[in-house]
């Protein structure tokens, strides 16, 4: 499989077994190996007939700022919008 490059390859690993469990693995309705190894082996086809080389985009520390600003807007907005809409309802 193609794996990112901007993490360590513990990262790496760990955010392939993370997506096997959650796109391949889980529901857990296998009657038998046979039928996980060909799910696995059909996983790794058409991912790897699809994968993309992973862009990074953060060039400088200010990039992460402008983005930790913006989560925090968006979450002070969030939290606002949910106290006026519950404010007439009694609680």
């Amino acid at each position: 499989m193609h794996t990112p490059v901007h993490a360590s390859w513990l990262n790496q690993v760990e955010i392939c077994f993370s997506m096997v469990q959650r796109k391949v693995v889980s529901p857990k309705d296998f009657t038998n190996l046979t039928q996980v190894r060909d799910r696995l082996r059909g996983f790794e086809g058409r991912y790897n007939a699809t994968a993309q080389p992973f862009q990074w985009r953060f060039t400088t520390s200010s990039d992460l700022d402008d983005l930790l600003a913006r989560l925090d807007r968006r979450t002070t907005d969030h939290q606002e919008g949910s106290s006026e809409g519950s404010a007439g309802t009694g609680r």
